[in-house]
């Protein structure tokens, strides 16, 4: 392994200042030094496979902090970009062989670089924005009539065509992955309580989510259809806010705790058996509040109990009797490709349970993608903040999905969902793409897939 020497990350080598990690919570020490430094985590790192340098690979940025630590390196404009490019995938969590617990590790580093190292006025603005709009629906909720006018009045048409957007490649990603705007979900209202079909045999919250009420709300729409018909009594409290997926992959600590506490809150005298979440970033995140709220005597012992009940849809349809009666969605055979999302397969351990399900349904050939551990580079709000790396990943995402001869992509996370449109848009593929639930709910209704 080609290490380069430290030195070169010192900002000031000759006075031998050294700005390290502060001391709220730095990267374990005893995690650091599991790493072996066997290289199993770089054919699975995308980051590295795209860059191609050491320090953007897990074990490369593993040594930068045990470098950091052990002050031999600053935490500066140098290193922290190397951190920055993780996507936090996963996937080296799932490939190594020494057990090396590298999600806790870049849990760590976060805060420290969104607390010592300065960002510039155009990262300040642009963070601002996706951290004081996107965890808050009902703050996204007023620019969803203007983003609708946008698409309809061919202003939009007239913007690609102009090509304005290129001189900003940040804005033009979040241009990007809009979805069709749907004004009908600005005030829809879910009651509190939907009983279950026939015998009630679980009480289950529901999460709703940020982007997925918005935008996907018809994968929240199928998920309550799908649980009732299963004997489930849906519980869905109308404090539930957003996960706090998005502020805590991305080092905002503060904000992730607040969210955490009030989604903890929400669901706190509901009596449920389970709380059930659709989204698979927001559900790996919602088991980690027992880790977000390590540091809050108050609240540690209400995640862990929190966290003891939530299952992701497919988990849980796995592991109770799914006795809904399933009709086929088309006439003739139709194949479909389930897409990995990076926070169920990696981050939730969870893979057969969506293809079991989906088997279920008659007529359904289930075709399995080349790389189907490869993140499509979405990663929370990543194709935003890196959108060159995320762009590569996505068109080898959808090459891959698309080799497989599918008609239908089965995507289980909102953003991934936004990032394979994206890519068949620009690849001009006119394929569908489509919440494993949602194929589940048009089988037990009966209906046909338009």
């Amino acid at each position: 392994m080609n290490i380069p020497n430290t030195s070169e990350f010192k900002n000031n080598p000759e006075e031998n200042i050294i700005k390290g990690f502060d001391f709220k919570n730095p990267p374990s020490q005893s995690l650091v030094d599991q790493c072996v430094h066997c290289g199993f985590c770089l054919s699975t790192c995308p980051s590295y496979r795209i860059m191609g340098k050491e320090m953007d690979s897990p074990r490369g940025r593993i040594y930068l902090m045990n470098a950091i630590n052990k002050g031999e390196a600053n935490l500066d404009d140098t290193t922290a970009p190397h951190f920055d490019s993780c996507l936090g995938c996963l996937a080296c969590v799932s490939t190594c062989p020494s057990g090396v617990q590298y999600d806790q590790l870049i849990a760590a580093v976060r805060p420290q670089v969104e607390r010592n190292q300065p960002r510039n006025l155009w990262e300040k603005f642009l963070r601002s924005i996706i951290f004081n709009l996107f965890p808050y629906a009902q703050r996204l909720k007023i620019f969803l009539p203007l983003l609708w006018f946008y698409q309809v009045s061919g202003l939009q048409t007239l913007v690609k065509k102009i090509g304005f957007l290129k001189y900003f490649p940040r804005i033009a990603s979040m241009e990007s992955i809009l979805p069709p705007i749907n004004l009908k979900s600005l005030n829809k209202k879910y009651p509190d309580i939907i009983p279950s079909k026939g015998e009630k045999k679980y009480r289950v919250g529901v999460v709703l989510g940020c982007v997925q009420r918005l935008f996907f709300d018809s994968v929240n729409e199928a998920t309550v259809r799908v649980l009732t018909a299963n004997g489930c009594e849906v519980v869905i409290p109308k404090t539930q806010g957003c996960c706090a997926a998005l502020p805590a992959h991305q080092g905002q600590e503060n904000q992730a705790q607040s969210l955490a506490r009030q989604m903890i809150d929400s669901f706190a005298d509901t009596e449920v058996d389970y709380i059930i979440i659709n989204a698979a970033g927001c559900g790996h995140t919602l088991k980690e509040y027992h880790h977000i709220l390590a540091d809050d005597p108050q609240y540690l012992s209400k995640a862990k109990d929190f966290v003891s009940k939530v299952k992701d849809i497919h988990e849980f349809l796995a592991q109770i009797e799914f006795t809904a009666q399933l009709s086929p969605i088309t006439t003739d055979q139709v194949k479909v490709v389930y897409q990995d999302a990076c926070h169920l397969l990696h981050g939730q351990k969870i893979s057969l349970q969506p293809r079991q399900l989906l088997q279920k349904i008659p007529n359904l050939e289930l075709k399995e993608p080349l790389d189907n551990a490869l993140c499509c580079g979405s990663a929370g709000v990543y194709n935003l903040l890196q959108p060159e790396v995320a762009n590569e990943l996505g068109e080898q995402k959808v090459r891959n999905l698309l080799n497989t001869g599918a008609e239908i992509i089965a995507s289980p996370n909102p953003g991934c969902s936004l990032q394979i449109m994206k890519h068949l848009q620009l690849q001009e593929k006119n394929i569908k793409v489509i919440h494993p639930i949602e194929l589940l709910d048009y089988a037990i209704r009966g209906q046909m897939l338009q």
